[in-house]
């Protein structure tokens, strides 16, 4: 069984609700949006964020989920969706997950106004139950990663992020989502206790742990999909590429920004980068970050007595760190 498959086990029942209730929840009365929601719905990927959502609740309350926990998964996803949306304007990209992004399809106005739905939709979702606890939980998690993805650009243009600062960009544009989703879930059960602070900080450990492995993806040869180097032809100031100008000499130092900044589009030098980032230690300075962020999530969940939504989540810590894609 495929590992996907042995995380979803336990909420089976409940994904399968959800996609009921998520399809529901994005329905319009015009006719263009439902078309472009169709085919946004039937090209979701694994759903990560749901499954976060139905396990943590699961966990924390011995097994149970309520309608708040459906609508916290939807609001979720619908959020995400938007901002997937958004990001391939902004990036420009006419691919998502192989197939033909919204805005290559129906260029980029109707994708703007698409993702502003979606992210109204969540809203309104939440607002007309009274969910205004998970609500807050969801708009923190936006405001994050837009503040995430301009810290990012922002820095980009010098080149000079820090590791603190390399950080502070992959919590607020990846693990925010990730927290959100994991807290949300406890939060939808269990309101009062300290479950929903705890189950924030898993989530926002796991996401760091995930983003640096799309970090290393940078570095290797695996079909990924994603070409390698392309962060650096991107400009993209990853943790072996801070680690590496962090431990070499100046003229070393001088010649890998020469190269990112004004190289960044020959092959040939990537590679160079790329090679000599590897014989710097970048790459297990890197993996050695991303372990410790792993038994970080691990040890919260220790603190949980054995169930099988518990061992679910523990896959999941592990899938993140090992998977090839």
């Amino acid at each position: 069984m495929k590992i996907v498959e042995q995380i979803k086990q336990p909420i089976a029942d409940e994904m399968e609700l959800f996609e009921k209730k998520f399809r529901d929840s994005m329905s319009s009365k015009v006719a263009l949006l439902n078309r472009i929601t169709h085919y946004i719905v039937n090209r979701k990927g694994k759903q990560m964020r749901p499954m976060f959502v139905f396990l943590t609740a699961k966990m924390v309350s011995n097994g149970t989920v309520n309608e708040r926990t459906y609508r916290g998964a939807a609001v979720i996803e619908l959020i995400h969706t938007a901002t997937l949306v958004h990001d391939d304007v902004v990036d420009d990209s006419n691919r998502r997950r192989g197939f033909f992004s919204v805005n290559a399809l129906w260029k980029n106005k109707i994708a703007v106004l698409v993702g502003d739905f979606l992210l109204s939709k969540g809203l309104l979702l939440s607002i007309d139950n009274g969910d205004f606890d998970l609500l807050r939980i969801i708009s923190v998690a936006v405001r994050e990663m837009s503040e995430g993805e301009l810290l990012q650009i922002e820095k980009a243009r010098r080149l000079d992020i820090t590791e603190d600062v390399y950080y502070e960009i992959i919590r607020q544009k990846t693990a925010t989502l990730i927290a959100a989703c994991c807290s949300l879930g406890a939060c939808s059960v269990n309101p009062e206790g300290d479950d929903t602070e705890k189950m924030r900080k898993f989530g926002e450990l796991i996401g760091m742990a995930f983003q640096i492995k799309d970090d290393l993806f940078d570095y290797t040869e695996d079909a990924i999909g994603k070409p390698t180097g392309i962060d650096i032809k991107e400009q993209k100031m990853t943790l072996p590429l801070i680690y590496t100008l962090n431990n070499c000499s100046k003229d070393e130092k001088k010649w890998v920004i020469n190269s990112v900044k004004n190289h960044n589009k020959d092959k040939k030098r990537v590679k160079q980068v790329i090679d000599f980032v590897k014989q710097k230690g970048g790459l297990t300075y890197a993996e050695q970050r991303m372990g410790s962020f792993r038994q970080e999530a691990l040890q919260i969940l220790e603190t949980y007595p054995a169930s099988a939504y518990k061992e679910a989540l523990q896959l999941m810590v592990n899938y993140v760190i090992e998977r090839k894609i």
